[in-house]
């Protein structure tokens, strides 16, 4: 059987984000019928519509990845009560040119870490309302929101949290089973 791909996705450019250390643990705890690639955003420019005729190169790539990828996880830092410039950002190239998206129909979870006492929680909620628009179908548990997260990291940047990291590995199995039942669906 074939192994399912997970394309994983951080909504932060910060090297050392606590949400690319969490796609790190992602990584080491994933089912053994998937394989996880990250995808870093980090080339992708602002969105300009007058240049959608001719996507730049980073954006095709990401199109590429997306579109080959069985399903998605993004890990995502909350910013001003909301979801990053940089992640929405990445949603809008991937949806056009209008017609053309790559995220349409993809099962996704969500997973976020975040030094404030709601873990992302906002950010992750209006990810689900941008989900719906761009027709991506989210797992609803189990959410996986890292509160206070300079706590559950070490100096490395790596997850000391047992229980956070039984979550993530909870998420992906949720993933991986969701991805399964909706590409039967398709067959």
């Amino acid at each position: 059987m074939q192994k399912l791909k997970i394309l994983g996705i951080a909504g932060s450019l910060r090297k050392e984000s606590y949400n690319r250390s969490l796609l790190q643990v992602a990584t080491e705890v994933i089912p053994s019928n998937c394989t996880i690639e990250i995808f870093d955003l980090a080339g992708i420019p602002l969105y300009n519509q007058d240049i959608e005729v001719n996507l730049p190169a980073a954006v095709v790539e990401l199109k590429k990845k997306v579109r080959a990828a069985d399903a998605i996880l993004i890990a995502t830092p909350e910013y001003n009560y909301s979801i990053p410039g940089v992640l929405k950002n990445a949603l809008d190239w991937g949806s056009r040119p209008y017609g053309d998206s790559c995220w349409d129909n993809k099962p996704v979870a969500i997973m976020g870490a975040s030094a404030g006492l709601q873990g992302t929680s906002r950010a992750q909620y209006h990810l689900r309302q941008v989900f719906v628009y761009l027709n991506m179908h989210p797992v609803n548990k189990p959410e996986v929101m890292i509160p206070v997260a300079h706590e559950k990291f070490d100096k490395s940047n790596r997850l000391t949290d047992p229980k956070a990291r039984e979550k993530i590995s909870e998420l992906l199995q949720a993933l991986a089973l969701f991805a399964k039942h909706r590409a039967a669906l398709k067959e």
